[in-house]
């Protein structure tokens, strides 16, 4: 069977039928409450748009989204998760991005130096193209350099990863990837390892509850001990403040301003403030980037792990040639491993690193899904869940399977609804849209992870879990190529 739907079509706008947006918002404070219990107790994240969708025969309905009061004011918003109704979410003509970022709430600006970050910028405010621009020109010149310095930083992976295994028989591939991950962005950004710096190998851990911090509002912990009332009140309900891990920010954040010295020399030339600058290159590096790997390298090696030995077998061998017949590991060769980029697409697609988009619609705009047209009212909040967006039976076959074969030959042509990067895959990040300037370097460096992997491993073996937010994966065996 085909991978993908070749005979998938969408019917025009103006041919589709106009349906009121189905669903609602119950009672003030109590009817998002419900639904708060509902999507973090209840049900599960999945279970409760799975459920509404076939409740409301409709993958665009109204529902109040997490994490309600009182860390969202408002948190009444229109779901949209389908693949056709998806990409309204990335149309800055149609809709506004300013304060988005992170949902119906944003976390203080202490966790960020005072500054609303780019992230948080709508492409419109003058702040956002000087940003934008300067993260994308400093991504394009580091282009050359992220396949040496991943490879240096790797090293110590899979080290950590043989000499854990030896010693307790499993390996817990998170921790040693978060910790790999941190010095090789670092290095990337600032030009030195991570360990020859204050922060030393404690500047993961610190980002971590960083992260922690402004994320709490979306996470449940599922501890058995702890009553789910309790949980829901303390990161649910209100903001956790920024002054409990305030020394740990400061730390990295120190650390990292003196060693990226000539980065921020030419943000400063492009007219930032040199403090502005150096909070968002850090957000960049320890939100967008580390935060992002966390759940990206753990779901990428969960997917292939389980994918069997018969697909270890044939990932090692199109790497292993290609990297012989381009005489080494390079920008050319990772281009031409066709299995190795379908790999990577799927796990993109299966559990994209960031679940979550957001915008408010700037005016009375109409929307279509499959079935349906909507209009949806100035200044309404727009929600896409990605796991279900980009799993659209419409579009792909047996959308719920890891199909490593998925994106080859004609299946290519299905990248376009791979939305991971608030973006479709085939388009670019610029100045003035709101993709993740990242996203080349993300790509890459999830075929360079495959790459490495099977230069020197045939097989192996995990067990994978869930985690806040991803999933993690314990290594069991691998075995060596000869």
């Amino acid at each position: 069977m085909s991978s993908f739907s070749e005979n998938y079509t969408c019917a025009p706008s103006d041919v589709l039928p106009l349906r009121e947006i189905p669903g609602g918002y119950g009672l003030p404070f109590f009817g998002p409450i419900k639904d708060r219990i509902d999507y973090y107790y209840n049900q599960g994240p999945d279970e409760f748009f799975r459920a509404r969708i076939k409740k409301y025969n409709s993958t665009v309905y109204r529902v109040n989204g997490p994490p309600g009061p009182f860390n969202a004011k408002d948190p009444r918003v229109i779901l949209v998760l389908d693949a056709v109704s998806f990409p309204v979410l990335f149309d800055t003509s149609k809709v506004e991005k300013r304060n988005v970022f992170t949902g119906t709430f944003m976390p203080s600006t202490h966790f960020t130096g005072g500054y609303r970050v780019c992230s948080y910028l709508d492409p419109l405010e003058p702040k956002h193209a000087i940003l934008k621009g300067f993260f994308l020109s400093l991504l394009d010149r580091m282009h050359k350099e992220l396949i040496p310095t991943f490879r240096s930083a790797i090293a110590q992976l899979f080290a950590d990863l043989e000499a854990e295994l030896s010693d307790k028989g499993q390996a817990n591939f998170n921790t040693i990837s978060d910790k790999m991950s941190f010095d090789f962005l670092f290095r990337l950004f600032a030009g030195k390892s991570s360990y020859d710096t204050p922060v030393g190998a404690g500047g993961n851990a610190n980002l971590d509850k960083w992260l922690f911090f402004q994320l709490a509002p979306l996470v449940t912990l599922g501890l058995k001990f702890l009553p789910n009332c309790v949980e829901d009140l303390l990161l649910h309900t209100f903001p956790l403040p920024y002054f409990v891990v305030k020394s740990g920010y400061e730390k990295v954040h120190d650390a990292f301003d003196e060693a990226a010295g000539k980065l921020l020399d030419e943000a400063e030339k492009q007219g930032l403030s040199r403090d502005e600058a150096s909070h968002n290159l850090m957000f960049l590096t320890g939100f967008n980037s580390y935060g992002g790997t966390k759940v990206l390298f753990p779901a990428l090696l969960k997917y292939v792990g389980n994918g069997g030995e018969d697909l270890h077998r044939r990932l090692a061998a199109e790497i292993r040639a290609v990297v012989k017949e381009e005489g080494g590991v390079t920008l050319a060769a990772l281009e031409k491993m066709s299995l190795t980029k379908s790999v990577v697409w799927e796990a993109l697609r299966m559990e994209p690193p960031v679940q979550f988009q957001y915008a408010k619609a700037k005016q009375d705009i109409t929307i279509t899904s499959h079935d349906a047209s909507y209009v949806i009212k100035k200044g309404e909040t727009i929600c896409g869940y990605q796991p279900i967006a980009t799993k659209d039976p419409k579009v792909f076959v047996n959308p719920e399977e890891f199909l490593p074969d998925r994106f080859t030959g004609h299946g290519e042509k299905l990248i376009k609804y791979v939305y991971w990067s608030n973006g479709r895959e085939t388009d670019n990040p610029k100045a003035d849209n709101k993709q993740c300037p990242a996203k080349e370097m993300v790509v890459l460096l999830s075929r360079m992870m495959l790459v490495e992997f099977f230069i020197r491993y045939d097989t192996f073996s995990v067990e994978a879990g869930k985690l806040l937010l991803g999933s993690s994966v314990t290594f069991k065996s691998v075995t060596k190529a000869v």
